[in-house]
């Protein structure tokens, strides 16, 4: 049997300007203070001796080696990254960057605001544009009905609210 497996699809590669500035100053964060911190740690357990029993040496190049696989991620999504920094001239309608009211099957309430794959943040409500709740929302307008699949199942949503914020704002709706 054959280890070959498709490719993975692709993240839409959208992201908001103060998302994208984020993810710059992390890439900073970690190349300038973080990695010469562990470097030097590094080579301080490195010259205690004995590296096959030193548990510092061996943590410290685990920890290198998830700063430099970071680095490396950021080095190469960064560029691939388009900012999307206007509501779109269509207000009424939900695209990248809306904050989105929906009523669920039982009636309540929830809003969501529709980001790049690489800002997602549950706690503030924000959903990636390729989830499947997203998907379907893109394009509605206020009391459109979508029905979603989602990992518990089919539900059907109704769009009560399409905002967008200007990035001062976007905390929530």
């Amino acid at each position: 049997m054959s280890r070959w497996r498709p490719p993975q699809p692709g993240s839409t590669a959208v992201i908001t300007r103060a998302g994208f500035e984020s993810l710059r100053a992390e890439l900073d964060e970690l190349w300038h203070r973080h990695r010469p911190e562990v470097v030097r740690a590094l080579a301080a357990a490195a010259a205690e001796g004995d590296r096959s029993e030193n548990a510092e040496y061996t943590y410290r190049k685990k920890q290198l080696g998830e700063i430099d696989r970071r680095v490396r991620y950021l080095s190469k999504r960064l560029p691939a990254l388009r900012v999307i920094e206007q509501a779109p001239t269509r207000t009424d309608t939900v695209y990248f960057g809306a904050w989105v009211c929906v009523r669920d099957d039982d009636g309540a309430r929830h809003d969501y605001r529709i980001v790049g794959p690489d800002e997602i943040d549950p706690a503030r409500r924000w959903i990636s544009i390729d989830s499947p709740l997203a998907r379907a929302l893109l394009g509605k307008r206020a009391d459109d009905r979508v029905e979603v699949l989602l990992p518990s199942g089919t539900h059907d949503f109704e769009v009560c609210m399409i905002r967008y914020a200007q990035e001062s704002e976007s905390e929530s709706p």
